[in-house]
């Protein structure tokens, strides 16, 4: 199946990192080679440009989308949240800027066997790197209905959280759940039809929120968030795009203590913790995707997009 993604914001993400010909910038979320293309494309022959991605398919795919550019190019096949590593590994201090599009990619969704979608019959996999060990069947017919309500809760923001945890273990005590066909029915099932009616697919927030524990994602992207910060030389810029409040929140409340550290208390006249600022927030509302861009690519409708610079 050939790799493809439409890129959300990409020139506006693009445009935040003010770009020099000659600097070293960080795609930590290679997918297609969307926004790293348009990185390369101002990027001299001495600029860089390192793609990051957990997944082969991806990595493959990018680094033949990228060959006509002079740029040097370096692609790893990592979690971003190993940035520091990365960067060790190779040699390099600092770079010049960084972005994230934490979107699961076209290809991952469109692409059956990945388990990702919840509109056709697959695998439950879910897994981004198909080498790691945890996958979704693993989840749904390994975790405890204690832990299942747990997750669906906290990383779907399910209301019927509970009640599909119920649904899984008893259908699972019969057979396996085997693939998102099924899986999808059992969740249909535990809601109730009038709250079926209203709002997205009803298999959503739990498919959303089974993803995430397989893949580590928040916890990778709380990481991350503090990493990137970290490596930006003075005037860099790392621009992230989310797609759920849950990342968002992440990006926004990172950004914010950084850019604001004091913990003196508020009727202080001067700071005494001498904690300093080391980011400034470029975007304080983050960007959305325009009407016409929604229109065009339905799955940009949650995209925010937060930017920060190193000071």
């Amino acid at each position: 199946m050939e790799f493809k993604h439409t890129s959300v914001l990409l020139r506006e993400c693009v445009d935040s990192l003010n770009i020099k010909p000659g600097g070293i910038y960080v795609d930590g979320t290679l997918g297609g080679g969307g926004h790293s293309s348009a990185i390369c494309e101002k990027l001299s022959a001495s600029g860089l440009l390192i793609g990051i991605d957990r997944d082969k398919d991806a990595l493959n795919a990018a680094e033949k989308r990228l060959l006509p550019y002079k740029c040097r190019k370096l692609f790893v096949q990592s979690n971003y949240a190993d940035i520091k590593n990365i960067l060790r590994k190779n040699g390099i201090e600092s770079i010049d800027g960084a972005t994230l599009d934490l979107g699961v990619s076209s290809f991952q969704l469109d692409n059956k066997d990945r388990g990702f979608s919840y509109m056709q019959k697959a695998p439950l996999d879910m897994r981004m790197n198909r080498d790691d060990s945890l996958s979704a069947y693993d989840v749904v017919n390994g975790y405890s209905e204690k832990e299942l309500a747990e997750i669906i809760k906290k990383y779907g923001e399910e209301k019927w959280s509970q009640r599909i945890a119920s649904f899984i273990v008893k259908a699972r005590a019969d057979k396996p759940v085997e693939d998102t066909e099924e899986l999808v029915d059992i969740i249909k099932r535990a809601i109730p039809a009038s709250a079926r009616r209203e709002g997205p697919h009803p298999a959503k927030r739990t498919f959303q929120a089974i993803r995430i524990e397989v893949n580590d994602e928040l916890g990778q992207l709380e990481k991350a968030a503090e990493e990137f910060c970290d490596v930006l030389v003075s005037g860099g810029r790392f621009a992230v795009i989310t797609f759920h409040s849950l990342e968002d929140r992440i990006i926004k409340d990172t950004f914010a203590r950084r850019a604001n550290p004091c913990i003196c208390p508020k009727d202080f006249p001067v700071c005494v913790c001498g904690r300093t600022a080391d980011i400034k927030k470029v975007t304080g509302k983050p960007i959305v995707p325009s009407p016409e861009e929604t229109e065009e690519n339905p799955r940009a409708r949650s995209a925010k997009l937060r930017v920060a610079e190193k000071i």
